[in-house]
């Protein structure tokens, strides 16, 4: 194993860490998977909706990520080799929701217009401020759901993570061209929905999540003691985007991007299991001889 003058891993780029990972360095190997391990997550979270599904797309990834290590070539960009393994691997797997596969923009509508409505006192507001916010997060997840994957991918990469076109270009396998084109089109078509449909970016739109509260409640929807999307966060999406920081305007498009940046950015419920999981896997080890 590579001796280091210094025990401060985070200090090294990508390719050092990679370099001593191969080397068969554990440590190395953990702070990099840490260092990558929220925007992966995200990813998955948003591409599949669904925690449990999320954690299992991470652990697998980053074990393709790992087992590929000797392969990747410093002259290019980690994390652009990562984002390409990650995504051809979400796009790819078959992990998705049930309750949630295949849903029309229409249906899925329709099902929150079903649910009941009720106004909320402000005491109740307040009290159930934080049931409110995962409702919210979770009905505007829901609508990523009604795009095709590839759509869901270029839109969580372009519109949410701000990945430019050269870069999105480059991680899809297509053209810079032809991954602005698909970004206009789906941001157009989940827009378009929104602004008829949500009151979130439309108040001339009846449906509001604090009216609903009660009715996912009652349903059995959303538990406020038990929350799944408005938890285990310390920042927004737009903090991890490429961009970082982010200006918004009261354009209805920065008005649209705005409802899905300002979403949670989550750490895994099993965010230790899954680093323990990854460095424990006998491929892994025999592999990388950790």
């Amino acid at each position: 194993m590579t001796d280091l003058l210094s025990d401060n891993y985070t200090d090294f780029d990508d390719s050092k860490l990679v370099t001593l990972s191969i080397d068969g360095d554990k440590k190395a190997l953990q702070t990099l998977i840490i260092r990558h391990q929220l925007f992966v997550y995200n990813l998955a979270l948003k591409m599949v909706g669904n925690v449990e599904d999320a954690e299992d797309l991470t652990q697998e990834v980053f074990i393709k990520i790992i087992t590929a290590l000797s392969k990747f070539k410093s002259e290019s960009k980690f994390t652009t080799w990562l984002y390409r393994i990650t995504v051809n691997h979400f796009i790819n797997s078959k992990k998705q929701s049930s309750k949630l596969r295949f849903v029309s923009f229409e249906n899925y509508f329709n099902t929150i217009d079903n649910v009941p409505s009720s106004d909320l006192n402000e005491q109740e507001e307040k009290e159930l401020k934080d049931t409110i916010e995962e409702i919210r997060i979770n009905c505007t997840t829901g609508m990523l759901l009604c795009l095709s994957k590839e759509q869901r991918m270029i839109y969580i990469l372009g519109e949410m993570f701000e990945i430019g076109h050269i870069l999105g270009g480059e991680i899809l396998g297509i053209t810079p061209g032809n991954f602005r084109v698909k970004l206009t089109r789906t941001r157009k078509e989940l827009y378009n929905w929104m602004n008829k449909r949500c009151g979130l970016v439309n108040s001339d739109n009846p449906c509001r999540c604090s009216k609903k509260t009660r009715g996912y409640i009652s349903e059995g929807k959303v538990d406020p003691d038990n929350l799944k999307f408005n938890t285990r966060h310390t920042s927004k999406i737009s903090e991890i985007s490429k961009k970082k920081a982010i200006t918004f305007t009261n354009t209805v498009d920065e008005l649209n991007k705005k409802v899905f940046q300002s979403h949670p950015a989550q750490t895994p419920l099993q965010s230790s299991k899954i680093i323990n999981d990854i460095l424990n896997n006998d491929l892994i080890k025999s592999i990388l001889e950790l």
